[in-house]
């Protein structure tokens, strides 16, 4: 049970290869890829939107064009 031969490693590629095929592995890893750089876009995307001001609105306190100040009583 000690260290495996360049035979035991040969086998587990063929056996990948055959599961996966050769075209899957490129994608899968492309696809983790596209998946990191959406995180990290995310991320930074965040940083951003905490250093924005926003204003809060309250819906009892809208004005309408026209019309006085509408209010939930």
């Amino acid at each position: 049970m000690g260290s495996f031969s360049i035979w035991h490693w040969l086998i587990v590629l063929v056996v990948v290869l055959l599961l996966f095929g050769r075209g899957k592995i490129p994608e899968l890893m492309g696809d983790m890829a596209k998946g990191i750089k959406s995180f990290k876009k995310g991320m930074s995307d965040d940083d951003a939107a905490e250093t924005t001001k926003t204003v809060d609105h309250r819906a009892d306190e809208a004005v309408t064009p026209g019309k006085e100040k509408v209010s939930k009583t």
